[in-house]
């Protein structure tokens, strides 16, 4: 039983150090109200498809 304690101690530290250098994660849950768009989208613009003229 000791061993599950101790597995599980040893996994919730690795999470929580992954958790740590993934840089910007919100663990707050849904936002509902809240107006944002990903920096993705603001930064790179779409682009129109290239034409294919014969």
């Amino acid at each position: 039983m000791w061993k599950i304690a101790v597995g599980f101690i040893i996994f919730a530290g690795l999470a929580i150090f992954i958790l740590s250098k993934g840089g910007n994660i919100d663990m707050g849950g849904e936002k509902h109200g809240i107006e944002t768009t990903p920096e993705s989208v603001v930064s790179s613009p779409a682009t129109a498809p290239a034409s294919t003229s014969k």
